[in-house]
């Protein structure tokens, strides 16, 4: 199946029916939730932090004695970070989030759902400009948002996650398929709550990138794979990268320990709530195991 490119979805367009966003991101959290989404993520971050760092303890040493702090862009309900958020406190480990998304419209929805969650810091972020200092974070993550954009622009919102992250980037995205597409025509159906999701879902499929094409992509802009995890439905998969000069890197970045999220950047509260472009745009909107 050949990628369909240049052909927008309904949420990529605009948001000013609040009662059909709610719909449709309640549908990409369930989806998430029921089909494994959230657990693939999970995954793939402690398969990065496991990674061994020359000259260094790995990321996941680090995280039994310092929070990980994790970006996630596109981050639509915020279903995700809350996922993980709950994962590390069931484990005794401490996470802190910074989620993004491009729309305010979505921010606003994700905010009444973690409202008072210590552990997440919301904000209006630009994927292709983020606020954050290179090497201020430890691991930058995107879920169901690279499919939204054409090559070029994948390439500018991996290259921007990559500068943000020291440690690396986890990516998790539709694998384009026959069965996939048939699969999403199917849930829409059957499963979705809201139309936007119905009419979305089969799309989503057929602009979405082979996991193999994701990691061409992520390897021009400096990033290596280092690790992958499939779905049990092969729907879907979320792979951790790594900076193809991880060495040189984590020797000359500050140490992230101690950090508050918003050093060197304005406030959350106070960033810019004027960014446009749509969920899942370039701009980055959208969607057991121990350490």
């Amino acid at each position: 199946m050949r990628r369909l490119a240049k052909t927008p979805e309904l949420l990529d367009g605009p948001l000013d029916d609040r009662p059909a966003l709610v719909s449709n991101l309640d549908d990409l959290a369930r989806v998430n939730r029921w089909l494994g989404g959230a657990a693939l993520s999970r995954r793939a971050l402690l398969r990065l932090a496991r990674q061994p760092r020359p000259g260094g303890l790995s990321l996941a040493a680090e995280w039994r004695t310092r929070p990980l702090r994790l970006l996630d862009v596109g981050t639509g309900a915020a279903d995700i970070p809350a996922h993980l958020l709950d994962w590390a406190e069931r484990h005794g480990r401490w996470l802190e989030i910074a989620a993004s998304d491009s729309r305010p419209e979505v921010i606003e929805v994700a905010r009444a759902r973690v409202a008072g969650r210590p552990g997440i810091v919301l904000s209006v972020a630009d994927a292709r400009a983020l606020p954050f200092p290179d090497g201020s974070l430890d691991v930058a993550h995107a879920s169901l948002l690279l499919h939204h954009l054409e090559p070029d622009e994948a390439r500018q919102v991996l290259a921007e996650l990559r500068r943000v992250a020291r440690h690396g980037v986890v990516v998790n995205d539709l694998e384009r398929s026959r069965l996939g597409y048939l699969g999403a025509r199917l849930l829409g159906r059957l499963c979705a709550h809201g139309r936007w999701a119905e009419l979305d879902a089969p799309l989503s499929v057929r602009r979405a990138y082979r996991a193999p094409e994701v990691a061409r992509l992520a390897a021009e802009v400096g990033l290596v794979e280092v690790g992958r995890v499939v779905g049990y439905l092969g729907h879907r998969y979320a792979i951790a990268f790594q900076p193809a000069a991880l060495a040189p890197a984590a020797a000359s970045a500050p140490a992230t320990a101690g950090v508050p999220l918003t050093a060197g950047v304005p406030p959350m509260a106070a960033m810019r709530d004027d960014v446009t472009g749509g969920h899942g745009d370039p701009s980055g909107s959208q969607d057991g195991e121990g350490a």
